[in-house]
């Protein structure tokens, strides 16, 4: 028989407006008797159903995460009452026999026997860490919009000066451009000032890259204000990582140890804890927090067949995070664990998965040195570094072994030893 965990207890199925709750009270016997309620998502009926529960004696609930409308929810009951957050697929009811009342009595019915697999909400400070970061990652992906426009245009003017610079939004390429903009004639001599650092190497090459451009009006519109957009979106990408930096001074120290890492800056690290969280005893070892992020290879076996074990969907923050730490990571010449790691596994198993599988590596360091509080320093890390590295065999000599006999409190005029000089 199914355990009774909580014998009173409360289902909520979610909605946009909406949110139907359903408490299931259990008694001795095992037999369940049912309250349910209907509440709107406004503050008011919020605060309502927060009554209704302690009313009925109940402090534990459980809901869907749909979308983002939980949250209101979660923030009122938060104080006072536990809240288990679950994925709608664990909670799925049967298809044909679905509705909004049967849904949460379901989802009640479930959590009374705990058989709801729950959701990690992080505290409060970290929930707050986590939206800032997030943000900045959608900057990023809007300012990377703007760069692609702005090639774009480039392409269509003919201008081919991304074919010369690697970098084609550097300090040479963002003034040579800022000036064909300013003007219809540009002046040779001008656009070489305008050249600078190792870019000089190639002056020719780009002096021969813009002859001919030709931007009409509509191009130039564009590439004006995209730029400006593109200024304003770095600067906002600033303010974003100084907010960051301010709010995880607290945990700074666990900052560091994950900044130990090779490919892993202090920003990266700030980044991953406002994902993770600060608590590992939050997952229940390492390769659960690995297959959280996404970074795991899936268990799809059925009739003695392997099916497709590609890894999940999972993690869709963390996980981009964390494959260009280890791409970082294998690029470097300092600290080359991680690149011997990945040229092994590249032979056999190709780029793409051999660079998960470095990321999920990289996690399960940064999940021990958190549980543990030490220092990147892997076992097998002197070995990868020197392939003709050899363990350091251990000496026994009489002076060590009579030491050793007295700490072990042994009565050396018992034993019998014989001994040369030698």
């Amino acid at each position: 028989m199914m355990k009774l965990i909580y014998p009173i207890c409360c289902g909520v199925d979610v909605h946009k407006k909406t949110f139907v709750a359903t408490i299931v009270f259990t008694d001795k016997k095992g037999i369940s008797t049912y309250q349910q309620k209907s509440f709107l998502t406004i503050n008011s009926d919020i605060e309502r159903f927060h009554y209704w529960l302690i009313e009925n004696n109940c402090y534990h609930v459980c809901m869907e995460s749909t979308g983002k409308y939980w949250i209101p929810i979660f923030n009122v009951l938060e104080s006072d009452i536990n809240v288990i957050l679950t994925h709608p697929k664990y909670v799925a009811a049967i298809k044909g026999k679905k509705t909004d009342k049967k849904d949460s009595k379901w989802i009640a019915d479930l959590f009374k026997f705990d058989m709801v697999r729950n959701s990690f909400i992080p505290p409060k400070d970290i929930r707050a860490l986590r939206e800032i970061a997030r943000y900045r990652f959608k900057l990023v992906c809007m300012k990377a919009s703007e760069k692609n426009r702005i090639q774009n245009s480039m392409t269509v003017s003919n201008i081919g000066i991304a074919n010369i610079l690697s970098d084609p939004f550097g300090v040479t390429a963002t003034q040579v451009i800022g000036y064909l903009l300013s003007t219809n004639s540009p002046n040779e001599e001008i656009c070489r000032k305008l050249i600078k650092g190792q870019a000089k190497k190639k002056a020719d090459q780009i002096i021969q890259s813009i002859q001919g451009f030709k931007i009409e009006s509509d191009q130039a519109l564009k590439m004006n204000l995209a730029r400006e957009h593109l200024n304003y979106l770095e600067q906002m990408i600033l303010n974003t990582e100084v907010e960051l930096y301010v709010r995880i001074s607290p945990y700074m120290p666990m900052v560091k140890l994950i900044a130990e890492l090779p490919g892993i800056t202090e920003l990266s690290a700030t980044l991953i804890l406002a994902e993770i969280g600060n608590d590992m005893s939050t997952f229940d070892s390492a390769k659960h927090m690995t297959s959280w992020a996404g970074l795991a290879p899936a268990n799809n076996e059925s009739a003695g067949k392997k099916k497709s074990v590609r890894i999940s969907h999972a993690g869709q923050y963390i996980k981009p995070l964390l494959v260009q730490c280890a791409l970082a990571a294998i690029r470097s010449k300092k600290e080359p664990y991680f690149a011997i790691k990945y040229e092994k596994l590249k032979k056999r198993r190709g780029h793409k998965k051999a660079i998960i599988a470095i990321a999920r590596m990289m996690l399960f360091c940064i999940y021990h040195m958190l549980s543990n509080g030490e220092s990147f320093n892997p076992s097998d890390y002197e070995e990868l570094k020197n392939l003709n590295y050899q363990q350091p065999k251990v000496v026994l000599t009489l002076d060590n072994a009579l030491k050793f006999i007295a700490q072990q409190g042994i009565d050396i005029s018992v034993l019998k030893l014989s001994c040369n000089e030698s």
